[in-house]
């Protein structure tokens, strides 16, 4: 089988993050940590990538990009990158849902759980739950956080809980099931998850897809 070439576009936290793999293998990573210039970034950054990888962008069999939950304005810029990219050069878009790409980097190898969580302000949450094996166990939801949140799932099974919405959960739980390890997802799990599909043919509707927000942009400015 020849070469399969995956760009990765990833704009749903503060960083921006793109990259280029080879048969589930990182080529080369690019970062940018300002979050409200992500739009400029990408391209340029594209370009340098393809240079620096030797990978012209017509040598690309696929695009992915991280479709959310995350910030609303970040999945909209990388989304629209992704979708421009794939209708130029006639290949195919992988959206990867943002939480699980979380548990796939934090898999644990003592058969804990891993639950997702995503920071959407107060105390509430983007989350989902899945099991040592990757299996979904709880669909990605927003959550308002309480004492008695994941009082069942703890009760069957040690949780390890990743992300920047965990902190908030920290604060709350008791529990002796709950553990709340730092968060290690990166571009290399992204690239795994993006081959997989790609073998499979899991491939997004150009035409109609869109950010998966879970829940409706919210903003305080007066209309």
């Amino acid at each position: 089988m020849p070469d399969i070439n995956i760009l990765q576009i990833n704009t749903a936290f503060t960083e921006a993050s793109i990259a280029i793999s080879c048969n589930g293998e990182l080529l080369l990573e690019m970062r940018n940590p300002d979050q409200y210039d992500h739009a400029a970034f990408l391209q340029p950054a594209i370009l340098e990538l393809c240079t620096k990888t030797n990978i012209p962008l017509n040598e690309l069999d696929a695009v992915s990009v991280i479709n959310g939950p995350g910030s609303y304005t970040g999945l909209r810029v990388g989304l629209a990158s992704a979708k421009g990219i794939c209708y130029a050069l006639n290949i195919p878009l992988i959206c990867i849902n943002t939480l699980e790409w979380m548990a796939v980097g934090n898999a644990s190898n003592n058969e804990e759980w891993v639950c997702a969580m995503i920071d959407a302000r107060r105390n509430e949450v983007f989350t989902a739950l899945y099991d040592q094996n990757g299996k979904l166990l709880m669909p990605a939801t927003a959550m308002v956080l309480d004492e008695n949140s994941f009082e069942p799932e703890l009760e069957a099974h040690p949780i390890r809980f990743i992300g920047n919405g965990a902190e908030k959960w920290k604060a709350l739980c008791q529990h002796k099931n709950a553990s709340f390890p730092s968060s290690l997802e990166n571009a290399e799990h992204l690239a795994s998850i993006s081959f997989q599909c790609f073998t499979k043919t899991a491939f997004a509707d150009l035409a109609y897809s869109e950010p998966f927000y879970i829940k409706e942009f919210y903003s305080t400015q007066k209309k």
